[in-house]
């Protein structure tokens, strides 16, 4: 059998199919017989309210078919899909089901539905999919093969110390006799999760004397990154075999009558945690720009290490003449600043432009001097500086026909420390699901794998917007050591404002900081697509109101 780990794109029925066909085809000199591919893999995970669309359910069908026609005989596929829940309207029950077709000879031989549909962070599967009668076990070459689909498998009570309950698919299908558990995933990744997986694959193998295999999908589909090591597992829980992360591959292993493993390719082995978390803004980048029908990106360089982090993985991602750096000085440039967004853009070999912005503040200042007159404008002409640039990169982005992408990250994010319009425009914000601290962290592993592409400087100096003279971030912020592990505890912990004093942080701050938070939802709300990375992003999964009374949250933290 092959573990067929392949990168679809959301929506293109006709291409995805080819990925799966030529997956097959490469895998009959190996003596393919049965290849495995990710979930959804013929429409692309996830396909969200594309699934509203009846000529695109309708199309999928069709392809599904003519896919069943072009396999090669002597293979047989479990291909990802969706397919019609009949008679769904008078049932009361949703139109659609998540599903496997297993397709031989020409025809759909057998079709397996998910059962356990996830309803929670960036997953919302019950608005489109009804949840599956038991399924059926596939009789292939004697063997006695259980089909799941992803979520099915996360519901073991025993795994999870009795925090979940209800359907448990894979106990279903155990009990009624399996030789092999297979499961096909759209999994996404976070950091660490293929730790949790493996651990939790591997206690289910165990637990039920049966062999696993596991395929996951690869790549970026909007805000999600899919990290793929699919993997084949003994019936005592221990790693077989283990493709790598973020590139697609073609495994092929064989099973014996007696559940063993005929072959055992050598596991690729897990990266260090920043080798994949790198690997992961590097694969969410490339795809977003080339999925979207893009080659080219716009970064504005500024000198400070988030621009700088954001153009490094750009340049990985899609070339470093790929991606143009923007210099736009203002008179509040240091010339240090604008020197080390030089010397990186060289080190990273990337074409570079500067357009310097004095002369346009200087127009703002005279436009609005009847209704400025004699303030003292503050924030309001830091936030003009960012709107100015802002305003230039996506005129660039039209003239070039390239995309935006933003580099702010999530310190700045969470306490709304970023300009609506200004520096947080753009297609696509890579790094915004990064604590500040992480993005030190990053640079600096970097720097440590390779020839150094971060000037010393980037790193070292104090984090500064320059938007007036000698500005830094600690002016307004607490040290983002401090900020980091506030927000931590607050957003990822779900800790309250008195847990958090409790550890040790003033109350002051944490009532300022939870503030910010609040009153930052709407800026969050109008963000660019943010790459999520960890298990809380502010992306699609992230749904607090904006108009909303919150000042329960932040009373009396001490």
């Amino acid at each position: 059998m092959g573990l067929g780990q392949c990168n679809p794109v959301v929506g293109d029925l006709e291409g995805n199919a080819q990925r799966i066909l030529d997956l097959a085809k490469q895998g009959v000199p190996q003596g393919l017989q049965l290849l495995i591919t990710p979930e959804l893999s013929l429409c692309g995970y996830p396909p969200r309210d594309l699934l509203l669309e009846p000529y695109f359910v309708a199309r999928a069908q069709t392809v599904l078919v003519q896919l069943a026609q072009d396999l090669p005989t002597q293979v047989g596929a479990l291909v990802g899909t969706i397919l019609p829940n009949p008679d769904w309207w008078q049932k009361g029950e949703k139109p659609l089901y998540n599903s496997v077709a297993y397709v031989q000879g020409g025809r759909i031989r057998q079709t397996f539905h998910k059962r356990l549909l996830p309803n929670y962070d960036v997953f919302d599967e019950e608005r489109y999919f009804q949840s599956g009668p038991p399924n059926g076990i596939l009789r292939l070459g004697g063997l006695r093969l259980g089909i799941t689909i992803c979520e099915d498998l996360w519901n073991d009570p025993e795994f999870w110390s009795g925090r979940r309950y209800g359907l448990d698919p894979v106990a279903d299908l155990a009990n009624r006799g399996i030789d092999l558990l297979i499961n096909l995933s759209a999994s996404p990744y976070t950091q660490d999760k293929q730790k949790l997986r493996e651990s939790l694959l591997g206690h289910c193998a165990k637990r039920y004397q049966v062999p696993l295999v596991y395929v996951n999908q690869v790549g970026g589909n909007d805000d999600l990154v899919f990290d793929g090591h699919s993997l084949v597992l003994d019936s005592s829980g221990d790693l077989v075999t283990r493709c790598p992360g973020f590139t697609e591959e073609l495994r092929v292993v064989s099973l014996a009558a007696g559940r063993g493993w005929v072959d055992k390719p050598v596991p690729a082995p897990l990266d260090t945690p920043l080798a994949e978390l790198w690997q992961a803004l590097v694969t969410g980048i490339r795809d977003y720009v080339h999925k979207s029908g893009f080659q080219q990106a716009l970064v504005g360089l500024s000198g400070g290490v988030d621009s700088a982090l954001v153009a490094a993985l750009a340049t990985e991602a899609l070339g470093a003449t790929q991606v143009l750096g923007v210099l736009m000085p203002s008179p509040h440039s240091s010339s240090g600043s604008v020197a080390d967004a030089q010397e990186l853009a060289g080190r990273l070999g990337m074409p570079t432009m500067t357009l310097g912005i004095e002369a346009l503040m200087a127009e703002y200042e005279h436009t609005l001097s009847p209704v400025f007159s004699h303030k003292d404008l503050g924030v309001t002409a830091e936030n003009i500086q960012a709107r100015i640039r802002g305003n230039l990169l996506m005129a660039l982005a039209n003239q070039l026909g390239c995309l935006v992408l933003a580099t702010g990250n999530k310190s700045e994010l969470a306490v709304g420390y970023c300009t609506l319009y200004g520096d947080m425009c753009g297609a696509l914000a890579p790094i915004a699901d990064l604590w500040k601290t992480q993005v030190y962290e990053l640079c600096t592993w970097r720097n440590q794998q390779r020839p150094a592409v971060f000037p010393a400087a980037i790193l070292t100096k104090a984090p500064s917007a320059e938007l007036r003279p000698g500005q830094t971030d600690q002016d307004t912020l607490p040290p983002y050591s401090t900020l980091d592990a506030i927000l931590h505890r607050l957003l990822l912990d779900h800790q309250t404002p008195q847990q958090i004093v409790a550890a040790g942080f003033e109350a002051p701050t944490v009532a300022q900081v939870l503030t910010w938070v609040a009153r930052a939802e709407f800026k969050r709300r109008q963000a660019a697509p943010v790459l999520k990375v960890s298990e809380r992003a502010f992306g699609i999964g992230w749904r607090f109101p904006v108009a909303a009374e919150r000042s329960w949250e932040i009373a009396n933290p001490d």
